[in-house]
This record gives structure tokens, C-alpha cells and sequence, in this order.
């Protein structure tokens, strides 16, 4: 029986090597493929990446949950960039940004992350266009910083406690950290890759996914441990706040604006996008016909969507 049960260790941990090396080798040529593309700047001794195009106004834009900066890169970026300074961050451990291996993932300190970036790059009171989880973020900024914030333009925003998890996020829901790095440096990639298509299309669905978002929009960059490891972090963070940030909305002074696609099918629209309006007056929300990418799906739509915030700052 010792021979049998040795020998099961052995392959047990021949396999588990054989999964560290094959993630390690698609992490390196992710790397290699995708180099960071911006300039970077700590943060609380977090390594924030982020990509900066423009000179005007400032415009501060915040991605989602295992997202990255690149996925406002589909027009987005370039065409609110032609009059105003725009600033698009890899949230921390997202991207190319990395975590202070301290540093909490509470929404809370995200913001706290985002103020003291518009105050290191002297953006002066920016608008914040938040994407999904980004959208939590921008919320949590302007409701602990309202001072430092012109707007807040949402973009398919996580506002409220789902009453469901997303199908898509379902490898995510490991509570502990070890098991989270064993995961992330062992199945993570490999199940990713099988599973690709299947999550894209709860993600993307029902529009169809861009032939070019794994490098355009650095769909890519999501086939690292790092990118695992922070998603779930990030995901497992969001109760510790959401909920008491959920009963404050009403305290917001600041134009709110919130776009999103009818058929969205991480996040839905009337959890979300509608009990926002309803807990803040004067708050608008635009409904149209598509999923949950729409920076990527529809970069027309979300720039115009934008501009509309941008000159309702500018009227207030």
C-alpha cells in the first residue's frame, strides 16, 4: 500500500509541475506578445498602469472585474482623447498594475487609489467613466471623494449586491488565498482556454466577440495567474462594501449617468442600473439593445454616451 500511495504522490506532483510550467510558459508569452503600453506611477506602494492620451478636460476611465485598461482601447480611449486628457488605469493587479502584496482590495481603498492618482497626475476634478466593477469603484470615488470627482459616466456598473453570481465568474468563488494561487498557478489557464468560448459568450453574448479583442482589447493579458489571482480578490472583496456604500447613494450631488445593454447577461440592468436611479435623483439612465461589453461591442454608443456626461459637467 506505501508503494501505491508514494507513487500516486509522485504523479500527483509530476502533474501539478507539468500545470505550473505550462502557465508559466503562456504567461511569458502573453508578456512577451502584449508588452505594457502606457507609463506607470505608485500608488501606496501599488504599481499603477496606465495608459494616457490627450490634452483637454480630464477623463478618468476604470475597468472591470478581470478586465484591463485595454478594454476601452476599441475607440473609446482615442476618440474622447481628440479634446480631452484621458486617463485609463489598470486597476490594481489588473493589467500590468501590481497589488502591494498588503494592500486590500476592498472597494474603499480602490478609491482611495483612484484620488490619490488624480491628485499625483494634478487632474483637475475629472470625470470617471466606470466599466462594470469599475463602476463600484467610480461610485465608491465620488462618494468618499465627491470633492475630486466632476461626474461619474457608468457603463453597465456594478451598483448593488447581485442577487446571483455569474455563470462566467464561477472559478473565481475560492475564498482562500493559498488555494487561490494553487488554482491560478495550476488549472486557471489551462480550464480558461477550454472554457473560453463558453465564458465569452456569457460575457460578450449576445454580441459576438471581436476577432481581435484577445490583443486589441488584451483579452490576452487575462491568461496569467496574476490576473486569476486579482479577479478573485477583487470578486470576494466586494461584499465587505457594497453594501453600505448601496445606502449612500442618495448623498451624491454630482451628474450620474448610466448606460446599458438590455440583454446584458453578467449584470442586470434593473438590479443595477435602475435601483440606481431610483436611490439617486436626478441620476439617468439609457437602456439599448445589447450585452455587457459595450465599450468594446459598441465604442460609438459609450463614446457618445460619454460626451452627453461630459456636457451635462460641463452645464452644471
Amino acid at each position: 500500500m506505501s508503494y501505491l500511495f508514494n507513487a500516486i504522490v509522485i504523479i500527483i506532483l509530476l502533474v501539478l509541475v507539468g500545470l505550473f510550467l505550462f502557465t508559466w510558459f503562456i504567461s511569458k508569452r502573453v508578456e512577451a506578445g502584449l508588452p505594457p503600453e502606457g507609463k506607470f506611477i505608485n500608488i501606496r506602494g501599488n504599481q499603477i498602469h496606465y495608459l494616457e492620451q490627450g490634452q483637454g478636460p480630464s477623463v478618468v476611465m476604470i475597468h472591470g472585474l478581470s478586465g484591463v485598461a485595454q478594454n476601452f482601447g476599441y475607440q473609446v480611449l482615442g476618440d474622447i482623447a481628440k479634446d480631452h486628457r484621458v486617463i485609463a488605469i489598470d486597476r490594481p493587479g489588473s493589467g500590468y498594475s501590481v497589488r502591494h502584496p498588503r494592500s486590500s482590495a476592498d472597494l474603499g481603498v480602490q478609491a482611495d487609489i483612484v484620488a490619490e492618482l488624480i491628485d499625483a497626475l494634478a487632474l483637475d476634478k475629472p470625470l470617471v467613466v466606470g466599466h462594470s466593477l469599475g463602476g463600484a469603484v467610480a461610485l465608491a470615488t465620488a462618494l468618499r471623494y465627491p470633492d475630486k470627482v466632476s461626474g461619474l459616466a457608468l457603463v453597465a456598473p456594478l451598483t448593488h449586491m447581485p442577487s446571483e453570481t455569474s455563470k462566467a465568474f464561477a472559478a473565481l468563488n475560492i475564498p482562500y488565498m493559498w488555494l487561490r494561487k494553487l488554482v491560478g498557478w495550476t488549472l486557471a489557464i489551462p480550464l480558461s482556454i477550454r472554457n473560453r468560448e463558453k465564458v465569452m459568450d456569457i460575457v460578450f453574448g449576445p454580441e459576438a466577440v471581436p476577432k481581435d479583442f484577445p490583443t486589441r482589447g488584451g483579452g490576452y493579458l487575462g491568461m496569467r495567474p496574476s490576473q486569476f489571482l486579482s479577479a478573485s480578490t477583487d470578486m470576494h472583496a466586494v461584499p465587505d462594501s457594497l453594501p453600505a456604500m448601496q445606502q449612500s447613494y442618495g448623498s451624491l450631488s454630482l451628474p450620474v449617468a448610466v448606460l446599458y445593454g438590455r440583454e446584458d447577461r453578467i449584470l442586470n440592468p434593473q438590479e443595477q442600473g435602475q435601483a440606481l436611479v431610483d436611490a439617486l435623483p436626478g441620476a439617468e439612465l439609457e437602456l439599448i439593445d445589447g450585452g455587457h461589453m459595450l465599450p468594446i461591442t459598441q465604442p460609438d454608443v459609450t463614446s457618445a454616451f460619454i460626451r452627453r456626461v461630459l456636457q451635462r459637467v460641463k452645464a452644471s
